[in-house]
């Protein structure tokens, strides 16, 4: 049965979340998308030149502006976002415009008429995001962000204020809200990516802005690392949703032998792996970084050991879609009596899917809050 989805209403057709999955109960859009073409609307502002959407998720403004503007520019630290996106325009014949995908660190240039933003889930993200606006937009341009009433605070529009100038809130409609900010030209310098060090490993660690565990070593990622194996009969090992690489960089010392593969789909987090490669285990390393969604294009049978650390939102929606996705590509993935090995929260209960996709978990190591499980590919029977 195909999958259904609710009619976005300023295109006449449905949207959907990425991956597109059937009976899917989460919408691709929010009432901050509606409250920004809402006002769009009731101002009669200019669109018709050049437009930036900053963090648009699945391209819901990207389509609802695409027939009212010449040029569009979608950016986000997001390759999901992006396949969601290209997904939805094309689903709702929103080829019209003269449209591009930036990621956050590549340059941005051009003349936006206006800019509109979604807020971001990370504080670092929004300063620097913000940071980089300044520099580019001119003296008083306006910037428009939306987001829910519960996430703007006093410290959010004091970030505003301090990254890009004077800023003032609308009315609160649908439990959203929209963030009015006027750029005061500050001309502050992008901030380098946070440096911080892992004594035990003798990792020295840099995190681009929008990278999970910015500052120190999470636990979940501690607690991992002691149950990388070495293993010299390993000749291909995956390092699923890596974040700043930390997985790689162990797995790469504990088996030199090894080609290491970091895959996030956050472009900043495999810069971030990028750089603590290269600083931590010279210029001949052996791992490298792909931006990607899961393992979609690896070969079947291609890789031996699976790590994953899968998050269990997307965007800002709680779910464990992304967790399946995983496993069930990892499983495609893996050559027979290849290992996928996960760690996650006790209480999601990945045994469970786990069991249901490869028969044989065993619990490596747990404590009160974290349990790592490994999997182990077995040769299907013939006919199944």
């Amino acid at each position: 049965m195909a999958a259904s989805a609710p009619i976005f209403a300023p295109i006449g057709a449905p949207l959907y979340r990425y991956p597109k999955r059937e009976q899917d109960t989460l919408q691709a859009w929010d009432a901050g998308d509606e409250y920004l073409l809402q006002y769009i609307q009731e101002q009669q502002l200019d669109i018709s030149e050049e437009v930036w959407l900053l963090n648009d998720s699945f391209g819901a403004l990207a389509c609802a502006l695409d027939k009212q503007t010449a040029k569009l520019r979608h950016i986000h630290d997001s390759h999901v976002s992006q396949l969601g996106t290209a997904y939805n325009r094309e689903q709702s014949q929103s080829t019209q415009a003269d449209f591009a995908f930036w990621d956050c660190l590549e340059p941005w240039q051009g003349t936006p008429s206006l800019v509109l933003m979604k807020l971001p889930k990370s504080q670092r993200l929004l300063t620097w995001q913000l940071m980089k606006l300044s520099q580019i937009l001119p003296k008083d341009a306006t910037l428009i962000c939306a987001g829910k009433v519960k996430e703007i605070h006093s410290s959010t529009l004091a970030l505003f204020e301090k990254h890009f100038g004077p800023t003032h809130t609308s009315l609160a409609q649908k439990k959203s809200r929209l963030i009015f900010s006027h750029n005061a030209k500050t001309q502050q310098q992008l901030p380098a990516p946070i440096r911080w060090s892992v004594p035990d490993y003798d990792f020295e660690m840099q995190n681009h802005a929008n990278v999970f565990a910015n500052t120190k070593l999470d636990i979940a990622a501690h607690l991992m690392l002691q149950h990388i194996p070495k293993d010299p009969s390993l000749k291909t090992i995956v390092d699923l949703g890596c974040g700043n690489g930390i997985l790689s960089l162990q797995a790469a010392r504990l088996n030199p032998q090894a080609q290491i593969i970091a895959v996030d789909e956050s472009p900043m987090a495999v810069a971030s792996a990028h750089l603590n490669a290269d600083e931590n285990l010279g210029p001949a390393h052996q791992v490298e970084a792909r931006v990607n969604d899961c393992l979609s294009g690896f070969a079947p049978q291609s890789v031996d050991l699976v790590l994953c650390n899968p998050p269990f939102h997307q965007q800002n929606a709680i779910t464990d879609h992304i967790a399946w996705q995983m496993f069930c590509d990892a499983r495609h993935v893996l050559a027979n009596e290849g290992k996928l090995i996960v760690i996650g929260n006790r209480h999601l209960g990945y045994h469970i899917k786990l069991k249901r996709l490869f028969g044989q978990v065993n619990t490596l190591a747990s404590n009160g809050k974290f349990v790592i499980l490994q999997a182990s590919k077995r040769p299907q029977a013939k006919g199944n």
